[in-house]
């Protein structure tokens, strides 16, 4: 339908278009129209408005709330302070210069902007400057073009932003303490102080990244598992926030238990992955599993998605963990599997997170290069490592991601450090023989490294009942092996049978079954693991004597 042949036919629309016709076309015409004298009465009833450049400017600058202030010259001096400015800062001199009469805007460094807006003829303004008393400014410095350079000048103008300046500001301290508490749950969730094994010298650290109060799934962790070995893990949580948090502190305490199972690297993290989808199959987090042995002196490790890790041996030469490695934990179906990379005498390793070599403008694998050129460069004790890795991939307070670093030393000990740690070893040959002939060498060995008589007795004791057992109920090949630290006695037994035994309590009446439980009652600790390619290990540890002095 066509509304507006329509409209036409409405009352009053051809009225309103005659109207609107005799004032646009005729507006002098008086034959006495409705819209004639509609125009007429519009006319008189409406007072008129002074022109735009007719308005007083001092009259309206005086009675604005914003500070304005007009100086003129090279030296810029003081022609004009509206009322507002003088209630900011007092009375003002006119012609006086600027540094002199208005100084204010000398301890707001506002003089350089003048000259600029001087010269440049181009406006300039600076937000939000405090101002001597409190108040928040925001000036806006116009140019004021004259004829001549000396009644050239430039118009200042200030706005009171003291109630945004001050919001602002308690939003910065609100995120601030958000920050440090979301910093603080990140480090609780962490070790509060690193195991330091025997046979290694171990340092850790962690930068939270960004600036934002979003806590990282970074993770690292030292646990020692008896026998001489430790385990070493680091991980990372996919994400930031409280979710990844949490995640993150579940594997942690998740991985400490697993570990003391003494499970091979790649079975540990079987049991982790399996975890990892029921805390949150959304969730994926990498993982580096590894122990070291000192009798072995290698790094056996497994790999969830994680970066390799890399060692510079004793000649400063850096090598990068080769493969296994699997898909990230919580991806399941994977079976992972158990590498080793050489950790002798004078090695260091490093683990580390991606945000150490991950960068936006890079390839990750020239990130890696780089750390391992750090590392072959780097010496010191851990800690000193840890702190040049991380100036040399320009790691500052800035930085947009969590880094979290773990660098551990085999130290080469020689003189009268290398006499606190010795190793002997005796391969249990023949039959029920072999009994005697274990007693014999544990308490040789014993005597030559000079322990205490009750050390020395309860050493040859554990020695005879742990050979006993394996003889009793292991396979070949059988050995015995005895190790020292600064700080303990380490005895152990393995055997080819991968049946561990077990603590239990003995009838009267039996006539076997005491062994184990006389080994846990009188050393410090014991245990068992299965060894790779089959067969089993069993140690017991005893606490030396802390030396005088």
């Amino acid at each position: 339908m066509n509304f507006t042949r329509w409209s036409a036919r409405l009352p009053g629309t051809q009225r309103r278009a005659a109207a609107r016709t005799d004032h646009a076309v005729s507006p002098d015409r008086r034959d006495g129209s409705v819209p004639l004298a509609r125009a007429e009465r519009i006319t008189d009833d409406t007072p008129s408005m002074p022109a735009l450049d007719e308005l007083p400017a001092r009259e309206v600058l005086d009675r604005i709330p914003a500070l304005v202030a007009l100086v003129q010259g090279p030296d810029h001096r003081v022609a004009y302070v509206n009322d507002a400015y003088t209630t900011a800062f007092g009375a003002r001199p006119v012609g006086e210069p600027a540094r002199e009469a208005l100084p204010e805007l000398e301890a707001l460094g506002l003089l350089p902007l003048l000259d600029q807006v001087l010269r440049s003829s181009k406006p300039r303004t600076v937000k939000s400057r405090k101002a001597p008393g409190g108040r928040s400014y925001t000036f806006t410095c116009t140019p004021v073009d004259a004829p001549d350079d000396r009644s050239r000048g430039v118009l200042v103008f200030a706005a009171d932003v003291t109630d945004h300046a001050d919001a602002a500001e308690r939003l910065r301290a609100s995120e601030r303490e958000q920050r440090r508490t979301a910093v603080t749950l990140q480090r609780s969730l962490l070790p509060q102080e690193l195991e330091q094994p025997d046979d290694l010298r171990i340092a850790a650290t962690y930068h939270p990244g960004g600036t934002e109060a979003a806590v990282g799934g970074d993770w690292y962790d030292v646990i020692t598992l008896g026998g001489g070995r430790t385990a070493l893990v680091i991980g990372d949580v996919m994400g930031r926030g409280v979710r990844a948090a949490a995640v993150m502190g579940q594997l942690r305490t998740a991985v400490r238990a697993y570990a003391r199972l003494d499970l091979p690297p790649h079975e540990v993290l079987q049991l982790l992955d399996g975890l990892a989808a029921e805390i949150d199959a959304n969730q994926i987090a990498t993982c580096v599993y590894a122990v070291h042995d000192p009798n072995e002196g290698r790094l056996v490790y497994a790999s969830a998605g994680h970066l390799p890790i890399l060692v510079r041996d004793e000649s400063g030469n850096v090598l990068r963990a080769d493969e296994p490695t699997g898909p990230p934990l919580g991806t399941g179906g994977w079976m992972h599997a158990s590498g080793s990379v050489p950790l002798g005498p004078g090695s260091t390793a490093v683990l580390y997170t991606d945000g150490l070599v991950e960068r936006r403008d890079a390839d990750l694998d020239e990130g890696i290069a780089a750390l391992e050129g750090a590392l072959a460069g780097a010496t010191g004790t851990p800690q000193v490592i840890c702190d040049r890795l991380l100036r040399s991939a320009g790691v500052t307070a800035g930085h947009d991601d969590d880094v979290a670093v773990l660098v551990l030393q085999h130290p080469a000990r020689t003189g009268p450090d290398g006499e606190l740690f010795r190793n002997a070893a005796l391969e249990l040959l023949g039959g029920v023989e072999a009994a005697p002939r274990a007693r014999a060498f544990a308490s040789g060995v014993l005597t030559s490294w000079r322990f205490p008589a009750d050390l020395h007795d309860h050493g040859v004791l554990a020695a005879s009942e742990l050979v006993a057992n394996s003889l009793q109920h292991g396979t070949p090949p059988m050995r015995l092996r005895l190790r020292r630290t600064d700080r303990r006695l380490i005895i152990e037994v393995t055997d080819g049978d991968d049946h561990l035994p077990r603590r239990r309590r003995a009838e009267p009446a039996d006539e076997a079954g005491r062994g184990i439980a006389i080994v846990a009652a009188i050393a410090s600790s014991w245990g068992s693991r299965r060894t790779p390619g089959g067969g089993k290990a069993v140690w017991c540890e005893f606490a030396l004597p802390k030396a005088d002095g």
